[in-house]
């Protein structure tokens, strides 16, 4: 590692830069383990935090296609040093009272800064960790640190807000991030990737501004749908009718721009759309994690947020054991990626089955320990299964691209669809409980067994609110084991080639359809004969 001074011990170098991904990682735009701090506050809805969330993962998600220009185009200590410094100038933004749409900017470029950080750092030790460049090893290595950073930074937010204030989480990461600072001013020489500097000429900045602004205006639809009652009302029927006219100019521009931010060529590899549309399902699929989850802690047993991050920490020995699963599947073994995501899954419908039998608004909070470590573990083994998938049908030149439009459904459209059908369905359910039960509450009924009527209501609310968790929770059961059947199916070779040649649906329909009319032509004839004898 050349960019390092002659004095720095050599074996210390690559354990510096895990170092520094672990520090970039932590940093965010705001950080959800202090969200109901900050609601109360700052006189916030759930959503605005959440909006900026999402924010920050649209940065990370879009700025992929640049990763490796800049790279190319600057020193290794630059990107670092700018990285941190911008993430400190966002930190320290962020605490001010601004408008709501201003903050959700300083979150997109929080995103970007801290993307260009965490790859800068991962980049440079890539040869350290597979000196064949064997991503069946890297991608396992890369998720520990990604899914790690998240578990922890939200736990720290959420005690350092309970300890103190949620601003204090901010001020952590700027000292993260000087800490950064000063290991590349003193440890540290300008270095050139290449020995050539790439221009940065080329770049589509109009389109990756479109981009943007699409993948926001997708974001506030999902995301504020629910609380403004999706089509009664106005704000949503026209960002629906803004956000079409936004995507027509991307596929305008997509298509014609002699280079485009996004190239045509890349929806053009065999197996891209099914990787990205089941990426999309599998987060639809992990959305109860923020909407049951959260109902049940918060509204049923009454958790606070560190309480709650406490026993999200249940979930990093899953993640880890997921992992190294994923390490000793793709690298030792090299076995195919169907059954492991099939085991994905599987263990995900453990993690579901676990909250659906157990959900209850008496439990104790250790019978939830093991549904925990099931999801972490089912977690990391599709995140990492989904990726190599995608890395193993893409060249080098679309491979960043199509990282962007996975990502973009892996970090918040999927949770946020899958979050939306989720809030509609608790909604529906916990309406229905009411229409059923509230039949039972009468005067003759009141008088004949007082109660605290109060007390009661709020039991019944909590018990109805269990009861919906359970039931969203089994639905999502199904769907789990629905797509791990539907995976080891698609493993089995005779299947999977008959399925390839399959003929269109309207034909099968038809060929369906006549055999139909021939079994009843031939039932009149054989009624028709038994009449004459």
């Amino acid at each position: 590692m050349p960019m390092f001074r002659a004095f720095v011990p050599k074996w210390v170098r690559p354990w510096i830069y895990v170092v520094q991904a672990f520090c970039f990682q932590f940093s965010s735009g705001l950080y959800m383990g202090a969200m109901n701090n900050m609601i109360g506050e700052n006189a916030w809805m759930r959503e605005d935090v959440l909006m900026c969330l999402y924010a920050t993962l649209i940065g990370m998600a879009l700025y992929f296609p640049l990763l490796f220009r800049m790279k190319f185009h600057f020193t290794n200590k630059r990107l670092l040093c700018v990285s941190a410094a911008v993430i400190i100038a966002c930190s320290l933004v962020a605490l001010l009272p601004l408008p709501r749409p201003v903050l959700w900017a300083i979150c997109v470029v929080c995103g970007m800064a801290k993307i260009q950080g965490t790859f800068e750092n991962m980049s440079n030790i890539q040869l350290w960790m597979t000196p064949k460049r064997d991503f069946g090893v890297f991608f396992p290595i890369l998720h520990i640190i990604l899914l790690t950073s998240i578990e922890v930074s939200a736990f720290l937010a959420a005690e350092f807000a309970f300890l103190h204030h949620w601003s204090l989480m901010h001020w952590f990461v700027c000292g993260l991030m000087l800490l950064v600072l000063c290991v590349q001013v003193l440890l540290t020489k300008p270095f050139h990737a290449m020995p050539q500097i790439v221009p940065l000429k080329g770049i589509d900045w109009l389109g990756l501004l479109l981009w943007t602004a699409l993948c926001l205006q997708v974001t506030y639809i999902l995301n504020y749908g629910d609380w403004l009652y999706w089509w009664h009302s106005p704000q949503i029927r026209l960002l629906c009718g803004t956000s079409l006219l936004t995507l027509a100019v991307c596929l305008q521009r997509m298509w014609y721009h002699p280079q485009p931010y996004f190239e045509p060529a890349m929806w053009g590899y065999r197996h891209v759309v099914p990787i990205i549309l089941l990426i999309g399902v599998v987060e639809m699929l992990f959305s109860c994690e923020h909407v049951l989850e959260m109902v049940y802690y918060e509204e049923v047993m009454h958790y606070a947020d560190h309480i709650y991050e406490r026993l999200n920490q249940w979930s990093l020995p899953g993640i880890w054991a997921g992992c190294l699963f994923s390490l000793g599947w793709l690298r030792l073994m090299r076995w195919n990626a169907y059954k492991l995501i099939a085991v994905g899954l599987a263990v995900f419908s453990l993690y579901a089955a676990g909250f659906y039998f157990l959900a209850d608004s008496s439990l104790n909070s250790e019978a939830l320990r093991l549904p925990l470590v099931f999801r972490g573990f089912s977690y990391a083994v599709l995140s990492i299964a989904l990726m190599w998938c995608l890395h193993e049908i893409m060249s080098f030149q679309h491979f960043f691209q199509a990282l962007s439009i996975f990502n973009i459904l892996h970090m918040f459209v999927g949770g946020l669809a899958g979050a939306a059908l989720h809030a509609r369905g608790l909604n529906y359910y916990v309406a229905d409980g009411f229409a059923r039960y509230s039949g039972y509450l009468d005067e003759v009924r009141g008088l004949q067994t007082p109660v605290d009527f109060a007390r009661y209501m709020e039991q019944m609310v909590e018990n109805l609110l269990a009861q919906s968790v359970k039931i969203l929770f089994g639905w999502t059961l199904y769907a789990a084991l629905f797509f791990a059947l539907l995976m080891l199916l698609w493993d089995i070779p005779g299947v999977r080639r008959r399925v390839k040649h399959m003929q269109t649906w309207p034909r099968v329909g038809l060929q369906v359809l006549n055999g139909v009319r021939r079994q009843q032509k031939l039932l009149r004839l054989r009624r028709k004969r038994s009449k004459m004898e």
